[in-house]
């Protein structure tokens, strides 16, 4: 195995699926260090001749350019070898990947309003990198943001960007939440770039992530939201809010129903979730037979209209929730109760996750710590003090 102009020769067994960092070729001894002799094109190899031998003193490495930082986390002279990374590699600006990167998501079938989510938290972080980059003094307003350009570099540092987040927080006052999402954003951001080579490193594994108090879960029980469904009077915001219940759908997706998805045998009703992924969800018999007086003869189009004809909007049924229910139980609130009754009684968190359309399960385990009746049952049959049995 021989090198070659733009290999990389490290101590160690031919491996040609590292990068090279550079043009000339750059020789580590066995010390790991960088000879000086050998960072512009003296390293021991014959230049220029595909396939020369490596002088066996070095008993070598060759590494090519197309792969480099993915092992160089394990030599000591990393500064040396970052710079030659740096002093040869072009700016690469974020500019030039904003559309290829929502058409990537778009081939992912992320939805319209989730790219540009995804675009504003990137388009925010590129501008703030650009005022670093490019002025002494960062002032964190509005104004400076606006005018900023998309230019900036997007090989940047991990401090640079825990540095945007805590402008964030200290200034704008954003959730936890809400950093979360966006440092989400960032790192699916940066894991695209590095795979296509647009960086040399993924500076997101250096961003630490707020922590997040646990909340209480509000939500409704089978009681409550049994009575507030009986004192809608209107046909359809009664079957709106029962559907809701009787199938934990989400409201944009409850809002897309069509009477075709709708199987009356099967008890089931198919409906399109985040990314277009499709499911099943199951219905009760007497939800079932309210829909059925419902819709009349109808045999397709939308279960619940809108204007012209359309599919009626969740800020309809947002507006809805807002008449009718108790301040602060939204739609979403009672997707989380029939989650929460459903795994009560079931005790089945599988079916809970497939049910509500999780991708990760890790989302629907927030309904672990909501069963307060069978915490009471264990507290009052096991501990000593509740259950009357003296402690031997």
């Amino acid at each position: 195995m021989g090198c070659f102009p733009g290999d990389v020769v490290l101590g160690g067994a031919v491996s040609p699926w590292f990068p090279a960092l550079c043009s000339p070729a750059v020789s580590l001894g066995f010390d790991g260090f960088v000879r000086p002799e050998h960072v512009l094109g003296t390293a021991p190899c014959s230049a220029g001749v595909r396939g020369s031998p490596v002088t066996p003193f070095e008993s070598t490495r060759v590494l090519r350019r197309e792969n480099v930082l993915r092992g160089i986390g394990i030599y000591r002279n990393l500064d040396m070898l970052r710079y030659l990374i740096y002093c040869t590699m072009e700016n690469v600006c974020f500019s030039e990947w904003l559309d290829r990167f929502s058409s990537y998501l778009r081939m992912r079938n992320y939805s319209p309003r989730t790219i540009e989510k995804y675009l504003q938290t990137i388009r925010r972080f590129a501008r703030y990198a650009w005022l670093r980059q490019n002025s002494d003094g960062v002032v964190f307003d509005e104004a400076a943001f606006e005018g900023a350009p998309l230019d900036a570099d997007v090989n940047v540092s991990a401090a640079l960007v825990t540095d945007f987040f805590s402008c964030l927080a200290e200034k704008q006052e954003y959730k936890p939440k809400t950093l979360h999402r966006m440092i989400s954003t960032l790192s699916s951001f940066y894991k695209y770039l590095y795979v296509q080579g647009a960086v040399v490193a993924d500076p997101m594994l250096g961003v630490e992530r707020p922590r997040i108090k646990n909340q209480e879960l509000k939500y409704l029980k089978h009681s409550q939201v049994l009575r507030l469904i009986n004192i809608i009077e209107s046909e359809r915001d009664r079957l709106i809010v029962r559907l809701i219940y009787a199938t934990g759908v989400r409201v944009s997706e409850l809002c897309a129903i069509c009477v075709e998805d709708i199987d009356f045998e099967e008890q089931t009703i198919r409906v399109k979730g985040k990314g277009d992924k499709i499911r099943t969800v199951f219905i009760d018999e007497e939800t079932l037979e309210e829909i059925n007086r419902f819709i009349g003869n109808k045999i397709e189009g939308p279960l619940f209209l809108g204007q012209q004809g359309n599919h009626l909007s969740p800020r309809t049924v947002q507006h809805l929730f807002k008449q009718y229910a108790p301040s602060g139980i939204t739609p979403h609130k009672i997707r989380h109760s029939y989650a929460s009754e459903l795994y009560r009684r079931s005790k089945n968190l599988r079916v809970v996750q497939e049910n509500l359309g999780h991708s990760s399960i890790k989302t629907t385990e927030i309904y672990l710590h909501t069963d307060i009746d069978e915490r009471k049952r264990v507290y009052q049959q096991y501990f000593p003090l509740s259950n009357g049995k003296k402690e031997e």
